[in-house]
Protein backbone atom coordinates (compact mmCIF):
# COMPACT_ATOMS: atom_id res chain seq x y z
CA UNK A 1 0.00 0.00 0.00
CA UNK A 2 1.51 3.45 -0.60
CA UNK A 3 0.17 6.66 0.16
CA UNK A 4 2.39 9.83 0.62
CA UNK A 5 5.37 8.10 -0.19
CA UNK A 6 4.67 5.50 2.61
CA UNK A 7 5.15 2.21 2.01
CA UNK A 8 3.26 -0.74 3.44
CA UNK A 9 3.79 -4.62 2.82
CA UNK A 10 0.78 -6.22 1.55
CA UNK A 11 1.27 -8.38 4.51
CA UNK A 12 1.43 -5.92 7.33
CA UNK A 13 -2.03 -5.20 9.19
CA UNK A 14 -1.58 -1.28 10.01
CA UNK A 15 -4.87 -0.02 11.77
CA UNK A 16 -3.33 3.62 12.45
CA UNK A 17 -3.46 7.01 11.07
CA UNK A 18 -0.68 8.76 12.62
CA UNK A 19 1.94 7.25 10.30
CA UNK A 20 4.47 10.30 9.05
CA UNK A 21 5.73 10.30 5.27
CA UNK A 22 8.53 7.92 4.60
CA UNK A 23 8.07 5.50 6.85
CA UNK A 24 8.09 1.41 5.44
CA UNK A 25 6.28 -1.29 7.54
CA UNK A 26 7.66 -4.51 6.32
CA UNK A 27 6.18 -8.25 6.26
CA UNK A 28 3.53 -9.11 8.91
CA UNK A 29 3.86 -5.62 11.13
CA UNK A 30 0.91 -5.08 13.01
CA UNK A 31 0.07 -1.32 13.49
CA UNK A 32 -2.67 -0.85 16.27
CA UNK A 33 -5.17 1.91 16.24
CA UNK A 34 -3.99 4.50 18.01
CA UNK A 35 -0.67 4.09 17.80
CA UNK A 36 1.42 6.88 16.61
CA UNK A 37 4.69 6.23 14.03
CA UNK A 38 6.58 9.52 13.02
CA UNK A 39 8.03 10.10 9.33
CA UNK A 40 11.21 8.25 8.22
CA UNK A 41 10.88 5.59 10.27
CA UNK A 42 11.36 1.52 9.29
CA UNK A 43 9.52 -1.32 11.31
CA UNK A 44 10.61 -4.86 10.26
CA UNK A 45 8.85 -8.02 9.84
CA UNK A 46 6.79 -9.57 12.67
CA UNK A 47 7.30 -5.93 14.51
CA UNK A 48 3.93 -4.77 16.85
CA UNK A 49 2.90 -1.80 17.68
CA UNK A 50 0.02 -1.38 20.17
CA UNK A 51 -2.20 1.56 20.54
CA UNK A 52 -1.01 3.96 22.59
CA UNK A 53 2.69 3.59 21.62
CA UNK A 54 4.52 6.73 20.52
CA UNK A 55 7.66 6.58 18.08
CA UNK A 56 9.49 9.37 16.55
CA UNK A 57 11.02 10.34 13.26
CA UNK A 58 13.74 8.32 11.73
CA UNK A 59 13.99 5.55 14.45
CA UNK A 60 14.81 2.10 13.31
CA UNK A 61 12.78 -0.94 14.33
CA UNK A 62 14.62 -4.57 13.59
CA UNK A 63 12.45 -7.77 13.07
CA UNK A 64 9.96 -9.27 16.46
CA UNK A 65 9.94 -6.40 18.20
CA UNK A 66 7.21 -5.84 20.48
CA UNK A 67 6.38 -1.59 21.24
CA UNK A 68 3.55 -1.59 23.96
CA UNK A 69 1.16 1.09 25.34
CA UNK A 70 3.32 3.50 27.72
CA UNK A 71 6.34 2.95 25.43
CA UNK A 72 8.05 5.60 23.87
CA UNK A 73 10.64 6.10 21.62
CA UNK A 74 11.99 9.37 20.56
CA UNK A 75 13.79 11.17 17.27
CA UNK A 76 16.69 8.28 15.81
CA UNK A 77 16.32 5.78 17.92
CA UNK A 78 17.33 2.02 17.00
CA UNK A 79 15.90 -1.03 18.44
CA UNK A 80 17.55 -4.29 17.53
CA UNK A 81 16.04 -7.49 16.44
CA UNK A 82 14.13 -9.53 19.74
CA UNK A 83 14.34 -6.61 21.80
CA UNK A 84 12.15 -7.20 24.64
CA UNK A 85 10.37 -3.95 26.38
CA UNK A 86 7.19 -4.57 29.20
CA UNK A 87 4.59 -1.82 30.35
CA UNK A 88 3.80 -3.88 34.09
CA UNK A 89 6.31 -4.65 37.08
CA UNK A 90 4.06 -7.05 39.05
CA UNK A 91 1.95 -8.93 35.85
CA UNK A 92 -1.00 -10.77 35.83
CA UNK A 93 -3.57 -12.57 33.77
CA UNK A 94 -6.41 -10.49 33.12
CA UNK A 95 -8.43 -13.20 32.86
CA UNK A 96 -7.42 -14.34 36.42
CA UNK A 97 -10.12 -13.76 39.29
CA UNK A 98 -8.08 -11.69 41.61
CA UNK A 99 -6.48 -9.12 39.21
CA UNK A 100 -9.74 -8.31 37.18
CA UNK A 101 -10.29 -5.26 39.06
CA UNK A 102 -6.58 -4.56 39.09
CA UNK A 103 -6.64 -4.71 34.97
CA UNK A 104 -10.04 -2.79 34.76
CA UNK A 105 -8.16 0.76 35.29
CA UNK A 106 -4.35 1.24 33.31
CA UNK A 107 -3.31 3.49 35.98
CA UNK A 108 -2.79 0.70 38.25
CA UNK A 109 -0.78 -1.64 36.19
CA UNK A 110 0.78 0.87 33.64
CA UNK A 111 4.11 1.84 33.65
CA UNK A 112 5.85 4.13 31.46
CA UNK A 113 9.52 4.10 29.47
CA UNK A 114 11.29 6.27 27.07
CA UNK A 115 14.22 5.91 25.12
CA UNK A 116 15.23 9.21 24.04
CA UNK A 117 17.06 11.06 21.32
CA UNK A 118 19.78 8.65 19.18
CA UNK A 119 19.61 6.06 21.72
CA UNK A 120 20.31 2.50 20.41
CA UNK A 121 19.48 -0.83 21.85
CA UNK A 122 21.35 -4.21 21.09
CA UNK A 123 19.79 -7.43 20.28
CA UNK A 124 17.73 -9.36 22.33
CA UNK A 125 17.73 -6.46 25.51
CA UNK A 126 15.02 -6.99 28.14
CA UNK A 127 13.66 -3.73 29.27
CA UNK A 128 12.51 -3.31 32.90
CA UNK A 129 9.27 -1.13 32.58
CA UNK A 130 9.77 2.28 34.02
CA UNK A 131 13.00 3.12 33.32
CA UNK A 132 14.40 6.20 30.63
CA UNK A 133 17.10 5.07 28.39
CA UNK A 134 19.33 8.51 28.13
CA UNK A 135 20.11 10.26 24.81
CA UNK A 136 22.63 8.83 22.55
CA UNK A 137 23.15 5.82 24.63
CA UNK A 138 24.49 2.40 23.88
CA UNK A 139 23.12 -1.00 25.36
CA UNK A 140 24.61 -4.15 24.34
CA UNK A 141 23.24 -7.17 23.34
CA UNK A 142 21.30 -9.60 25.07
CA UNK A 143 21.52 -6.63 28.46
CA UNK A 144 18.99 -6.75 30.44
CA UNK A 145 17.87 -2.71 31.93
CA UNK A 146 16.72 -2.41 35.46
CA UNK A 147 17.52 1.29 36.32
CA UNK A 148 18.06 4.46 34.04
CA UNK A 149 20.48 4.73 31.71
CA UNK A 150 22.90 7.89 31.40
CA UNK A 151 23.07 10.19 28.24
CA UNK A 152 25.90 8.83 26.32
CA UNK A 153 26.70 5.62 28.36
CA UNK A 154 27.94 2.33 27.23
CA UNK A 155 25.74 -0.64 29.37
CA UNK A 156 26.26 -4.49 28.96
CA UNK A 157 25.08 -7.33 31.27
CA UNK A 158 22.40 -8.88 33.09
CA UNK A 159 21.71 -6.58 35.06
CA UNK A 160 23.09 -4.27 33.21
CA UNK A 161 25.93 -1.58 33.86
CA UNK A 162 27.97 0.78 32.76
CA UNK A 163 31.45 0.34 31.32
CA UNK A 164 32.05 2.89 29.03
CA UNK A 165 30.32 6.18 27.42
CA UNK A 166 30.37 6.52 23.82
CA UNK A 167 30.38 8.99 21.15
CA UNK A 168 27.11 10.41 19.22
CA UNK A 169 28.43 8.43 16.02
CA UNK A 170 28.30 5.32 18.73
CA UNK A 171 32.06 4.72 18.95
CA UNK A 172 33.46 4.10 22.33
CA UNK A 173 34.96 6.85 23.71
CA UNK A 174 38.52 6.86 26.02
CA UNK A 175 37.18 9.00 29.33
CA UNK A 176 33.46 10.42 29.84
CA UNK A 177 31.64 12.03 27.18
CA UNK A 178 31.93 15.57 28.89
CA UNK A 179 35.54 15.82 28.44
CA UNK A 180 36.76 13.15 25.40
CA UNK A 181 37.66 13.73 21.53
CA UNK A 182 36.54 10.82 19.58
CA UNK A 183 39.07 9.18 17.50
CA UNK A 184 36.69 7.89 14.84
CA UNK A 185 34.78 11.25 13.84
CA UNK A 186 36.71 13.96 15.55
CA UNK A 187 34.04 15.68 17.54
CA UNK A 188 35.40 17.33 20.37
CA UNK A 189 33.64 18.69 23.70
CA UNK A 190 33.61 22.59 22.20
CA UNK A 191 31.79 20.93 19.14
CA UNK A 192 29.30 19.26 21.38
CA UNK A 193 28.03 22.49 23.03
CA UNK A 194 26.67 23.38 19.39
CA UNK A 195 25.36 20.69 19.06
CA UNK A 196 23.44 20.52 22.08
CA UNK A 197 22.55 24.76 21.33
CA UNK A 198 21.08 23.09 17.93
CA UNK A 199 18.88 20.25 19.56
CA UNK A 200 17.66 22.22 21.85
CA UNK A 201 16.11 25.26 18.81
CA UNK A 202 14.90 21.85 17.43
CA UNK A 203 12.83 20.56 20.42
Amino acid sequence: MNMSNRYFHPSALVEAEAIGDGTRIWAFAHVMRGAAIGCHCNLGDHTFVESGASIGDNVTIKNNVCVWLGITLEDDVFVGPNVAFTNDRWPRSARMTQARSRSGQIDNWLVRTTVERGASIGANATIVPGVRIGRYSMIGAGAVITADVPPFALVIGAPARRVADVCRCGQKLIGFYQNAVCTHCGETPEMRCHIREEEAVAL
